[in-house]
This record gives structure tokens, sequence and C-alpha cells, in this order.
């Protein structure tokens, strides 16, 4: 039985492979590999619907002063990423939540929890550099097509499996469950993750904010502390892996940040 289900097991990350190269293309800018199954107008429909729903239930904070500031630096990143087919959003949501996020097509908020570990404009900038990026790389519409591609090997394995004894068939539908979770829409979207911090560093320094504040803000996230499952089983890189990334990348972001028409340096503080 163990050999049986190890054999299993191989053959079906196998086929999720083959599975997920189907429709590959190439991100520009970083030459990874990916499968998109929708169109950019499909995500942007999907994109414009679920923000929305989320600004009809999240509160918009009342702070006059941030939400401009975040509607200015995300203007200033948004050019620099040069997509006028893209109609931008930026809200300011009230929550302790230290975090942001996009939706395709450019829609994209800032909850107000993170804006102590922001600090100043520059590590805004760092953020919202990330979310544009997000934006531009279509990643929204990658995951959607991820999640497409396993859900139909997910039922042709069942199909598979119908004269199956039912522990069997059980065992083979969680080892798939698993090995495409752990083995592919886990390590993708860590890759996403690293990808917006790429192309972000250089949208936000290329908009004349200091590059290296990126890596200061990262620094004070990982002092946040707090307990996390290993980076394996997470949907982003550990803080200490995305520091050694954004310093490897940095010579290329200050280039940028010296070419930027205006410089903000780290701009204002609050």
């Amino acid at each position: 039985m163990h050999r049986q289900r190890h054999t299993v097991v191989r053959a079906l990350l196998l086929l999720s492979w083959v599975g997920f190269q189907v429709g590959c293309s190439t991100v520009e800018g970083t030459g990874r590999r990916r499968v998109m199954l929708v169109t950019q107008g499909q995500e942007r429909t999907l994109g414009v619907q679920a923000y929305g729903e989320i600004l009809a239930q999240e509160k918009r904070s009342d702070d006059k002063r941030m939400t401009e500031i975040i509607e200015r630096v995300g203007r200033n990143i948004a050019k620099v990423a040069n997509r006028p087919d893209f109609e931008w959003e930026f809200a300011l949501l009230e929550s302790d939540q230290v975090n942001a996020f996009c939706l395709p097509g450019g829609k994209i908020a800032v909850y107000t929890g993170i804006l102590p570990i922001m600090k100043n404009e520059a590590g805004l900038a760092a953020v919202m550099g990330h979310e544009v990026a997000h934006a531009t790389l279509r990643h929204g519409g990658e995951r959607l097509s991820q999640q497409m591609s396993a859900k139909v090997i997910e039922e042709l394995l069942a199909r598979g499996l119908g004269d199956s004894s039912p522990e069997m068939r059980d065992a083979a539908m969680k080892a798939y469950g698993t090995g495409v979770n752990v083995g592919v829409l886990l390590p993708y979207s860590r890759a996403h993750e690293l990808e917006a911090d790429q192309i972000g560093l250089i949208y936000a320094a290329g908009a004349g904010y200091d590059p290296r504040e990126a890596v200061a803000l990262w620094q004070r996230m990982q002092a946040q502390g707090g307990s996390r499952p290993p980076e394996f089983l997470s949907t982003h890189p550990q803080e200490a892996h995305r520091i050694d990334e954004l310093e490897s990348q940095m010579s290329d972001a200050l280039e940028a940040y010296e070419k930027a028409e205006t410089r903000h340096g780290r701009g204002e503080s609050w």
C-alpha cells in the first residue's frame, strides 16, 4: 500500500507539472515562465468587482493628510510603471492590519495598521511600488490561472480514480492537494512577492524615492517578530530573504533613483 501511494504521489506531481506548463508565457522584466489562462480584460473585470465589494465593506480612513499622501505617492509610482490602460485607484482603509493589497487593473488599498512601519514616504513608496508591480505583472490573473489548472487536473484525477478503492482514492486526492499546494502554488506565490519587490523597487526609485528605505522597511517589519510558518509552507518569503534580495538589486535601484526627474529622498515622515 505504501509503495502504491508513493507511486501515486509521484504520478500526481508529474501530472501537475505538465498541467502547469500548458499556456506558459514569460514575465517581462524577470524572464520567469508562467501559466496564463485569462485575458487582461477578464482580470480587470474581476478586479473592479472585487475592489468595489471590499470598499463597500471596509471603512475608509478619515485622515485626509495621509489619504492625500497615499494618492500622490501612488500616482507618482504609477506614472513610472507607464500603464495608461490601467484605471489606477488608491485607498486608505481603517484597520489594524499590517498590510496592503492590489487587485487586477490597478486597484490598490493600504491599511492604516501598516503606516507606523512605513514611517515615511519612501517606506510608503516601497509598499506602493510592490503593489503597483503586482498589477503590472498580472499576478492576480496568474494566480487565477493556476487555480483553474489545478481544478481541471483534480477533476481529471478524480475521474481516473473512479474504479479505485475509497481508501486509495482519498489518499491520492489528499496527496494531490498537498503536492500542488506545497510544490506549485506556494512557491509561485513566493515568487510573485519577490518579483513585486524587485520591480517595485525600481518603480519607487524611478519615481524619486530613496530605494534604501525598502530595506529599512523590511528590517522594521522583521523587528515586529511573531510566529511564522517555515518559508516553504508560507505564501510570502521570510523577511530576511526579502532583505537579501533587495540588497542584491540595490545598485540597479540606485541608478534608477539618480536618473529620476525629481528626487524626494525619504520624503515626509509621520
